[in-house]
């Protein structure tokens, strides 16, 4: 099997399961207690906390555990708007993950926020000069993605920050793709939250995170037992945080060497794919997209067809985001770029990971012709 869905979820490092086995085999204390088991239990949590935080570089009061990056981002969201009456009115992009649109479009419903959506070019990147044009005095939030998860195309973030710190806006960005590939220095991005998942760097299901500058209100989304310094209440997934951590501090000291032999081999791969399949049309930037990420669209084809017939040879790919799997709607990351429903139904996306071997990429494009030639020839 040559597995190119890693966008979707990475495998577990081995030395992120080495960290947390301890804390699932015997280690059950509840980091709440206040007897010597539940102190080494928070002794962990503080630590992986800690370490997350050296890898953003904030303070680890700044960063919150949550359940992975879906809630992260509902918490960056909601809690920052209902935490800050500053306004009601809120900026993203029609590119954005489903949480961060439900979120808004929650905010929109029950709370009567208005939303103004960037318009995004045909390659998925966003103008920061239309975001300074969108700016008001009382936006409340400005949430766009780090990377786009679908297409991987990489939004200039610092200077989308840049305009929303004019106005005293407070900037959150989805950093789930970027992580491991991108940097994630708060600071030098400018922003004032970022939500990141731990199964897209190496760590289980079920942990993320969120990093929220101290200055700002946040309002809880749980409440109960005032865990997380009140933040979210829930007993923490000790063993998932120190994952976490793990994974975060090894993937970001590989983060450098890893982009340059993936996006060499990316380069190849899609290279491959568009000299060998006439139909195929790479979406996203050319140029400025994540090292892992290779997505195309397959025009007169069924993008579910071409992915069942890579899986009979082996190949594991995806049609774009494993949230939206199984919809029949097309996607609405492509459509926002400007591909017609018919075409975005075609899309396919090969993401790679730090121990893809470069022979198996090879042998994965020159499926995608023999796939694409298979499912055209049926059309027919």
């Amino acid at each position: 099997m040559i597995y190119l869905d890693n966008a979707a979820s990475t495998p577990v490092r081995r030395e992120a399961l080495e960290a947390m086995w301890p804390l699932l085999a015997g280690g059950v204390g509840n980091p709440s207690s206040h007897h010597h088991v539940g102190e080494a239990a928070a002794g962990a949590l503080s630590q992986a906390r800690s370490a997350v935080a050296d890898a953003l570089g904030c303070r680890a009061g700044e960063v919150t555990f949550t359940s992975g990056g879906t809630e992260a981002a509902n918490f960056a969201i909601k809690g920052i708007a209902l935490g800050r009456p500053r306004g009601r009115h809120l900026i993203t992009s029609p590119l954005e993950h489903e949480a961060v649109l439900e979120s808004c479009d929650y905010l929109r419903r029950v709370h009567g926020f208005t939303i103004d959506m960037l318009s995004p070019d045909s390659a998925g990147r966003l103008d920061p000069d239309e975001l300074a044009t969108m700016l008001r005095e009382d936006t409340t939030l400005v949430s766009v993605h780090y990377a786009n998860n679908e297409v991987g195309t990489v939004q200039p973030i610092t200077e989308l920050a840049s305009h929303a710190r004019s106005v005293k806006a407070p900037f959150h960005t989805d950093a789930v793709q970027a992580a491991g590939w991108l940097p994630l220095n708060v600071t030098d991005l400018g922003v004032d939250a970022l939500s990141l998942s731990g199964h897209k760097v190496g760590a289980p299901h079920g942990i993320g995170a969120l990093f929220v500058r101290g200055r700002l209100p946040l309002e809880p989304l749980i409440h109960g037992g005032g865990q997380e310094r009140g933040k979210r209440s829930g007993t923490e997934n000790v063993a998932g945080a120190v994952a976490l951590a793990v994974a975060l501090r090894l993937a970001e000291a590989e983060r450098a060497e890893a982009a340059i032999r993936v996006s060499s081999m990316r380069d190849a791969f899609i290279a491959e794919v568009l000299q060998s399949t006439p139909s195929a049309c790479l979406t996203g930037s050319a140029s400025i997209r994540l090292p892992a990420n290779a997505s195309f669209v397959f025009p007169g084809t069924s993008g579910e067809a071409v992915l069942l017939e890579l899986e009979r040879v082996g190949v594991i790919c995806s049609s774009g985001s494993a949230c939206a799997a199984g919809s029949s709607e097309p996607s609405h990351v492509l459509t926002a770029m400007g591909l017609g429903a018919e075409v975005a139904q075609t899309a396919v996306r090969f993401t790679f990971s730090p121990t893809t071997k470069p022979a198996d990429a090879l042998v994965a494009a020159r499926a995608v012709s023999t796939a694409v030639g298979a499912v055209s020839a049926l059309a027919r």
